[in-house]
Parts: structure tokens; C-alpha cells; sequence
């Protein structure tokens, strides 16, 4: 969103896929799973009262448009972008397959999923766990609103501290809001270290990559 109440910004999504291409310039493989909230948000008092059904599908469309809008910003910047989507919509993006993701990568091209897992009553977290499970990555880094995760919310309480590593759980148990439980728990079954940095500050997509900057790993001892 930028500056933004809802919608997307230009000028951070440039940024942001600028980022990305930093990582990809390094050689490392890179899949992406994009949230929705910033046009979710804005249409979400049309939701109240909606069954939460429709709301989630609701929700996994806004995921599409801002794939698509991710993918234009990357193939701007020169970086060949596919965007695959768990509900099929064929005249904008290509349909889920597992197979079709990993030769994509292996081409060099970032793949972006959309739509989640393309079932209601699963977050974008779940998908993002799911994803780096079945393209067996080797990590799943969450660029988020903050550049770890804390004992509490930093924006509220000034008091909170910052973790440099936590085990999958240690979230769990002191219920950690940084992802939903079923997101930690698929990671911890597939051993997948997780990563939490700030979305907002520019490199620290790379940093993060070289072990740099100010991060947040959470792994099993």
C-alpha cells in the first residue's frame, strides 16, 4: 500500500521487486506468495456480514491482482516473472501445478502463487508454508510490517523486545503472532527455517539472504 489506506503504490511496489531482483542477481531461486489485505482492506466493510466463504475467496482474487501487479514491476526491471494461481483463471496467469512451478525455476524465473492454497479458511501464511513445502525450499522468509518478531506488538507496547532466534515452538506455545499456528506447524514438519525482516526497508530482502541486517530466524535448535 505505500503511504496508501488501501490499493496498491507504484513506487513501493518498484521497490519492492527492485529487492527482489537484488536476490535474484545473486543466484538464489526465488518463489513468492503475496497477501491481499491491501485491497481486502479496503472493500472490507462489504464483507460484514458475508459468510466467511465468499469473504476468503474474496480475499484470494485481491492475492491475483497484486500478483499480476508484482509480475509487471519485475518484468520491468528485466527479471522473467510467472504468476500461478490455485484457482484457475487461465486468461491471466497460469493454473497451479507443482511440476510446471519447479521447471519455471529451474529456468530462472521467479514464480509468483497466487490465490493461496485456493480453499477458504486458510491465510496466506499456510500458503506460503505450503509452497515452500512442496518446492522444497530451503527457507521461507516473511518480509512483514516489522524487522523481527517481538514478545509483543512493538507499535503498542514500547517495551518490546526483539528475538534474534526462536524454535518453531517457542512461537507456538508463547502464541506468537508473527504467523498462524498451522503456518509454523507445516514448517516445523518440513524442517523449513523461517525468516521474519522488515518489508520496508530497501535491501533487506538481500541481507537477510547474506545473513545480514536485522532479522528474526525461527528453526529448531
Amino acid at each position: 500500500m505505500g503511504e496508501r489506506e488501501y490499493g496498491l503504490d507504484p513506487e513501493t511496489v518498484g521497490r519492492i521487486a527492485g529487492d527482489i531482483k537484488a536476490v535474484h542477481a545473486l543466484g538464489v531461486q526465488v518463489c513468492l506468495v503475496i497477501g491481499g489485505g491491501n485491497i481486502f482492506r479496503g472493500v472490507s466493510g462489504a464483507a460484514k456480514g458475508m459468510d466467511r466463504t465468499t469473504a476468503d475467496y474474496m480475499g484470494m482474487l485481491a492475492t491475483v491482482i497484486n500478483a499480476l501487479a508484482m509480475q509487471s514491476a519485475l518484468e520491468r526491471v528485466g527479471v522473467y516473472t510467472r504468476v500461478l494461481s490455485a484457482i484457475p483463471m487461465q486468461s491471466v496467469c497460469e493454473p497451479y501445478i507443482r511440476r510446471r512451478a519447479v521447471r519455471h525455476m529451474e529456468k530462472g524465473r521467479v514464480v509468483i502463487f497466487a490465490a493461496g492454497t485456493g480453499n477458504p479458511f486458510f491465510t496466506t501464511d499456510t500458503a506460503a508454508a505450503l509452497r515452500a513445502s512442496e518446492m522444497e525450499c530451503d527457507a521461507l522468509l516473511k518480509a512483514t510490517q516489522v524487522d523481527g518478531v517481538y514478545s509483543s506488538d512493538p507499535a503498542k507496547d514500547p517495551n518490546a523486545q526483539r528475538h534474534e532466534k526462536l524454535n518453531y515452538l517457542e512461537v507456538l506455545s508463547r502464541d506468537l503472532k508473527v504467523m498462524d499456528a498451522s503456518a509454523i506447524s507445516l514448517s516445523r514438519e518440513n524442517g523449513i527455517p523461517i525468516l521474519v525482516f522488515s518489508i520496508h526497508e530497501a535491501g533487506s530482502f538481500a541481507d537477510v539472504i547474506r545473513g545480514r541486517g536485522r532479522y528474526t530466524i525461527i528453526a529448531d535448535d
